[in-house]
């Protein structure tokens, strides 16, 4: 009897390494699942395809998911969407890398910084972070450009002066004298990035399969997190992403599996992080809404019946 094919929705990047582990040593398989990746080229293009049905998980930002649900999303929808966060993962490991000319965040005024979707896919960390640096809205432009992989293209030609990029890209960029001017946890302490998510309706009809896709997705963490198994793990980020050397996939494993600030390794939801998505997104979401229910937006019933 084969496995059940799973549609999985994720940005391209390293972040993808707890998948490809689970995938790689079998744990998906052991849960009578086959993942078939497709890779998003951006946040409206992945939560439109989430609410009409075309896959049915999606590693995403919490963010992502809130700005949908409370109508607040770019891109045009044609069903009611009822998604949700079903277990967390990380800050997104977020970062403002900026052009080699562009060495402070004074170097910015004038210029123009891209991001994803001007409503979401982290946009609102970088425009608290351009505030905090004492920019105003008016000194600096932000041009939708798309997902991380085509902001990174766009920033190598030096389209934009900066943008928001997730580790590994800065790590990759500093290595090609790009600059990294600031990091989203220092703008953003507790702050809950990736998230992975489902419509509610397809989560109360496929329950088994969702607690072995999370219950894959969990033990991948435990395996990523054992010293003994590094060297595998660096080398499947020196094989799936672009201009990973060995030293860098060192570099990027040391980051992801760090135990204070690294991908959390129970791929558990952070509610301070939540709290300050909603904040943020209360403070810059159009229309504007007062948003302070984390709850609304997270269900762990199937996460609670994955434990190992």
């Amino acid at each position: 009897m084969s496995n059940r094919q799973l549609d999985v929705i994720v940005f391209p990047g390293g972040l993808n390494l707890p998948i490809w582990a689970a995938d790689t040593q079998g744990f998906f398989a052991d849960e009578g699942l086959d993942i078939e990746l497709h890779l998003t080229t951006s946040s409206k293009q992945q939560l439109a395809g989430m609410i009409h049905g075309d896959y049915h998980i999606g590693m995403t930002g919490i963010d992502n998911v809130v700005a949908y649900m409370e109508g607040q999303g770019e891109a045009e929808i044609h069903a009611e969407p009822d998604l949700f966060a079903f277990m967390g993962g990380d800050d997104a490991f977020l970062s403002l890398v900026t052009v080699p000319e562009v060495k402070s965040f004074d170097d910015l005024r004038g210029r123009t910084l891209s991001v994803d979707a001007m409503t979401t896919g982290f946009a609102f960390v970088l425009r608290k972070m351009v505030e905090q640096a004492g920019l105003g809205e008016e000194d600096v432009t932000y041009q939708g450009v798309g997902g991380v992989m085509e902001r990174w293209q766009a920033l190598q030609a030096g389209e934009q002066a900066g943008t928001l990029l997730l580790t590994p890209f800065d790590i990759i960029g500093q290595k090609m004298g790009l600059n990294v001017l600031a990091r989203g946890r220092d703008t953003v302490p507790a702050y809950q990035g990736l998230v992975g998510a489902a419509s509610r309706k397809w989560a109360a009809e496929n329950g088994d399969a969702l607690v072995g896709y999370i219950r894959a997705y969990r033990r991948s963490l435990g395996w990523l997190y054992d010293p003994a198994n590094r060297p595998a793990a660096e080398a499947l980020l020196v094989e799936r992403v672009p201009n990973m050397s060995p030293e860098i996939a060192a570099a990027t494993c040391e980051v992801f599996c760090d135990p204070a600030t690294g991908i959390d390794r129970d791929a558990a939801i952070d509610w301070a992080g939540i709290d300050e998505v909603l904040k943020l997104r209360s403070e810059y979401g159009v229309p504007q809404k007062t948003l302070v229910d984390s709850a609304k937006y997270v269900d762990l019933t199937w996460y609670d019946q994955s434990a190992p």
